[in-house]
């Protein structure tokens, strides 16, 4: 491509990356979201995604790190404090503990991440690697997953209350409050790329960083549905649900 984009046409290329790569679409996900996983499959899933979400605020001082408007950084700390909390909000990931505490995990063991899968670890250090090194457009663009993330946090709502009996609605209210922190978040997002991807190659590169952020989650799928549901291996020193 030569010619640039209209912001229009870049955000409906943004969107349309999400239709077609987001990973609601992972049969993992289906599978976990349709009531088919087992309570240890569910752990797995639960105890690997701690990993990804105790990366998000080291991610996020990595941008704050570089940017020289102040105001930028006025309003990119709202994500670290949505997730690390502040005041008498307890955060985000104390929101994800409280899940795996649900569910039955020690919570020093989740937070020591030793049973998470070696895939996953190095898929979420590529992610804070890759904010860490890039443009900042291309960084702020790989957070645009979160236009795509309200829908698959519904969806994760409604299917863990109906088909699993181990879960009840206090266990999934980090994902009720992404309900909201994600649209504001990605507001903000969104305008930045719209307004300052305005060559054509900052456009692919803004394309592209958001491919990347999609494959990150993906490949968190796969290494869960390898070690987990077919052929069912986990490497050694990864956890392994107690059998019923």
């Amino acid at each position: 491509m030569t010619e640039a984009m209209s912001p229009d046409e870049l955000e409906r290329a943004l969107r349309r990356i999400g239709e077609e790569r987001y990973h609601n679409r992972h049969p993992f996900h289906r599978m976990l979201h349709g009531g088919e996983m087992s309570f240890g499959q569910v752990q797995a899933w639960a105890l690997n995604r701690y990993v990804y979400q105790a990366a998000i605020p080291r991610k996020d001082a990595a941008l704050m790190a570089r940017l020289d408007d102040r105001d930028m950084r006025r309003e990119w700390i709202g994500r670290i404090h949505d997730h690390d909390g502040i005041g008498a909000d307890s955060g985000g990931i104390e929101r994800w503990l409280k899940l795996t505490d649900g569910l039955k995990l020690n919570r020093a063991y989740v937070i020591s991440q030793a049973g998470a899968l070696p895939a996953v670890r190095f898929a979420v250090e590529a992610y804070v690697r890759f904010v860490y090194e890039r443009p900042t457009l291309e960084a702020i663009a790989s957070s645009l997953t979160e236009l795509f993330a309200p829908a698959i946090h519904a969806e994760r709502i409604s299917g863990m209350l109906e088909h699993y009996s181990f879960i009840d609605d206090g266990l999934v209210a980090y994902f009720r409050k992404r309900l909201d922190q994600a649209p504001r978040d990605c507001r903000f997002a969104l305008g930045y790329v719209r307004e300052n991807a305005r060559t054509a190659e900052q456009q692919q590169a803004a394309l592209a960083a958001l491919r990347f952020k999609t494959d990150v989650l993906w490949a968190q799928l796969d290494a869960l549905y390898f070690a987990y549901v077919e052929p069912g291996f986990a490497p050694p020193g990864a956890f392994r649900p107690e059998r019923s």
